[in-house]
């Protein structure tokens, strides 16, 4: 059984319930689940995220196709938006050269390097980033639903078991972890994948500050793009995206330019 979460849903996929499609990509993937479910970010609405596990590894350019189409990462799965009668979901990624923070992220971003210190490493599984995530989503009301809590064997699944190299960027205060970002690479591209705080240091806007920490860092590697998923005007929590400008939103199966002003 493999067990992932998409939207802060737990979707597990049994043997009997693999399709066992093969999709003629490079390399080839196979899907392992595709139906209609009740939609976690718009309630009321039907969605659909096709499963899809790719048969080896990829390479960084063949991720950086992926996310060109769209795509996004759920442990070693890949999905993208099939949904039968609804467009809310774009996905989003930043024009690293051409970004510039608004006022407001500049301000997040000046008191966050006061108090922060940034490092990066290996995705580690431990007692101390599964308490992080729990505490992230209780405070963020996440962990709604009756879905029990994560534990170290999903949150390996999840983030650590992955079918493209990935490193965390951590953010401790002292010598505290109060956050973490899981962040897959590919050859000319970032993919924000997860970000987790400790709500303790809310005033720190560490949601803000790990995006903005991403950008610098793929432009200190003369990356291209960020990733940063999918935007939905309609849902508060995946929203705030759109604030990074300029960016482009895939809209329609193309990708559309969107600045300030």
């Amino acid at each position: 059984m493999e067990s992932s979460r998409l939207g802060g849903e737990t979707f597990r996929v049994h043997a009997d319930g693999v399709s066992g499609r093969l999709l003629a990509t490079t390399p080839p993937e196979i899907v392992v689940r595709d139906e209609e479910d009740a939609c976690v970010y718009l309630p009321g609405r039907r969605a659909r995220q096709p499963l899809r596990q790719p048969l080896r590894r990829l390479t960084p350019a063949e991720f950086d196709t992926r996310m060109a189409a769209g795509d996004r990462r759920a442990g070693s799965l890949l999905y993208n938006q099939a949904c039968p009668s609804c467009a809310a979901c774009q996905a989003v990624r930043v024009d690293v050269r051409a970004f510039a923070p608004s006022r407001s992220q500049g301000r997040a971003k000046a008191k966050a390097d006061e108090a922060v210190t940034v490092q990066l490493g290996p995705i580690i599984v431990d007692d101390v980033r599964v308490s992080l995530y729990r505490a992230h989503e209780q405070g963020r009301g996440l962990d709604q639903g009756g879905r029990p809590p994560i534990d170290a064997l999903e949150y390996e699944s999840f983030f650590a078991r992955s079918c493209v190299g990935g490193f965390e960027v951590r953010y401790l205060v002292g010598r505290q972890l109060c956050g973490v970002a899981i962040t897959d690479r590919g050859a000319r591209s970032l993919s924000a994948v997860y970000t987790f705080w400790d709500p303790a240091y809310a005033a720190l806007s560490l949601g803000t500050y790990s995006i903005l920490t991403q950008i610098a860092l793929a432009r200190s590697w003369e990356l291209d793009w960020v990733y940063l998923g999918l935007a939905i005007r309609e849902n508060r929590s995946m929203a705030y995206k759109l604030a990074f400008m300029p960016h482009e939103r895939r809209v329609d199966g193309a990708w559309e330019r969107f600045s300030r002003g």
